[in-house]
């Protein structure tokens, strides 16, 4: 799990309850770009491993795909 998950549920769950203070607002303003840039960063990874097959069984597989692939082997 994200490290700053809980932290980032802390925060809401404050906002809700009470507010937040200008400096909390912002801590959670850069948490939630963080943990955007994490989870964005997994989905690249998951599908930069992806092959996709059409009915005849030949390789469809999006060229920007095939590119982030060759990159990351180098």
């Amino acid at each position: 799990m994200i490290t700053s998950l809980t932290r980032i549920n802390e925060l809401a769950r404050k906002e809700r309850e009470e507010g937040l203070t200008k400096s909390e607002w912002v801590e959670q303003i850069a948490l939630r770009e963080d943990y955007l840039r994490e989870i964005r960063g997994q989905v690249r990874n998951s599908l930069s491993g992806v092959t996709i097959v059409d009915p005849e069984g030949n390789d469809v597989t999006p060229e920007k795909i095939r590119l982030s692939r060759k990159e990351s082997l180098n």
